[in-house]
């Protein structure tokens, strides 16, 4: 059973590793189409879509990152805390960058829409930073279990 779950990890992130390529070259191929298309405006507009598609790549190529390291490379069973904290805080800190740089991408779209327009992105930036808070505090909380956990080792 531990085999075919290595497995279907594996082919889950060659395959996610492959869309994400995919997804920066049709950001590319159609970045260069509106490049030549004599319309700075649709340009403008590809090159904000082309730095979307990029970081939503990036951020699913980690996750397939993530998961080919954690379950098929070194798929070893429990790892210590702080293991588990770094391999976490890095996966999650990529998805935020993700989230933050959409937000950004996001104003800067709807920069001349009204303000109606803004409501999504600015709500992926709040978003974001709830996300930076709760992670601080899973840190500090994971920090201090693990100097818990050292010292009734050393009491024992």
């Amino acid at each position: 059973m531990h085999a075919l779950a290595r497995i279907t990890f594996g082919a889950a992130s060659v395959l996610l590793m492959v869309l994400a390529v995919l997804l920066v070259g049709f950001g590319i191929s159609d970045l260069i189409k509106q490049l030549f298309s004599h319309s700075w405006q649709t340009a403008q507009t590809a090159v904000v879509h082309a730095i979307s598609y990029v970081v939503i790549a990036l951020a699913v190529f980690d996750v397939a990152k993530y998961f080919m390291e954690e379950e098929v490379i070194l798929s070893r069973g429990k790892h210590t805390l702080a293991e588990a904290r770094v391999s976490l805080t890095k996966f999650i800190t990529s998805i935020i960058i993700a989230v933050f740089v959409e937000g950004l991408v996001g104003i800067f779209e709807t920069r001349g829409d009204g303000p109606a327009t803004v409501i999504y992105p600015a709500s992926l930036l709040i978003v974001a930073t709830l996300m930076v808070f709760s992670l601080g505090i899973y840190l500090k909380l994971s920090v201090q279990a693990e100097g818990e956990k050292k010292k009734e080792q050393l009491e024992d």
